[in-house]
């Protein structure tokens, strides 16, 4: 599955499908939250919750090429992500584009 996220694929006459979404919500365990407390008192970056939010952007784009091949996609452009905080201790990602058939060569 060719993802980008330009609006288009050069060189590739496309048909649009619709769009397509993968989300997950991630939690923050006790563990991280005392290192990242820890953390916060001499700065720099807090590798615990970088490595959750690569494993939560991840999960969400693999969900949205599921949804995308279940439609008989053979790629996906202008794909954005988004999080937002749910509550104290989790946060939202959201991958997100549409899901386009390749019909031709421009």
């Amino acid at each position: 599955m060719k993802l980008v996220s330009i609006d288009n694929i050069p060189g590739a006459e496309i048909e649009v499908i619709g769009i397509v979404k993968g989300t997950i919500v991630q939690s923050k365990n006790i563990g991280r939250d005392f290192m990242a407390g820890m953390k916060s008192l001499v700065g720099g970056e807090i590798v615990g919750y970088t490595e959750m939010l690569t494993e939560a952007r991840q999960m969400a784009t693999k969900r949205m090429v599921d949804e995308a091949e279940e439609l008989g996609a053979d790629a996906i452009v202008g794909v954005r992500y988004g999080s937002s905080q749910v509550m104290d201790s989790a946060a939202e990602v959201l991958a997100y584009g549409t899901a386009v058939k390749i019909v031709g060569k421009k």
